[in-house]
């Protein structure tokens, strides 16, 4: 991975923890072992966001102060219902995914992304939980019903939750190599689904 790279998480209230803090976690790990990786929060506001879940996570910037995203997170969460219809942080997505190498979204993230027209012609997933509503936000996406995580060119989407992990290691793998992910891997103590259509849950959901 070249240096100097920024990973760009988006927060807003009802995100989802371990959408955010699973892949962090492993792109932190990346980050002490590779160097030259920072990241940063960021929110309408700085400051506190309440997750779904209740705990809040701190925004380092807003969105207006946000630096330049090499790799942009976007989690899912119950507040994404809400989130689709904010205009401002649509067009800040717009703008961020254009200049970014890596757009990412974890569980119904994908609903922002095709809300704010990015994944339109492009394959994309979601959580199957939720995969109707989030198919609804994107008409024009070809969403794959089966699938742990999808990358279609710079665009990369999961499954839902504990995907994202499984998707931040592929992408690591990526950026870096498969021995940076291997190794990610194994100091967080994850068993790393490395097929991307592995996706029990489509099935458990009726999709399949």
């Amino acid at each position: 991975m070249t240096s100097d790279k920024v990973i760009g998480t988006l927060l807003f209230e009802g995100f989802e923890l371990l959408d955010v803090f699973g892949p962090l976690e492993a792109w932190g790990i990346h980050a002490q072992a590779a160097g030259g990786l920072t990241i940063v929060t960021t929110a309408e506001n700085a400051g506190a966001v309440k997750s779904a879940q209740g705990p809040r996570a701190i925004a380092d910037c807003a969105l207006a102060d946000c630096p330049r995203v090499d790799v942009l997170l976007v989690p899912g969460g119950i507040g994404t219902r809400r989130a689709v219809g904010n205009g401002a942080m649509l067009d800040w997505l717009r703008r961020r995914a254009d200049e970014a190498e890596i757009v990412s979204s974890v569980c119904t993230g994908a609903a922002l992304l095709a809300r704010a027209g990015l994944l339109d012609g492009r394959r994309a997933t979601s959580n199957k939980f939720a995969f109707s509503w989030v198919v609804e936000q994107g008409p024009q996406v070809h969403w794959v019903r089966q699938a742990r995580w999808v990358e279609d060119g710079k665009f990369a989407t999961s499954a839902g939750v504990s995907a994202g992990i499984d998707m931040t290691l592929a992408l690591i793998a990526r950026l870096a190599d498969v021995a940076s992910a291997e190794r990610v891997a194994t100091r967080m103590e994850y068993e790393w689904h490395r097929d991307a259509a592995w996706d029990p849950f489509a099935k458990l959901h009726g999709l399949v």
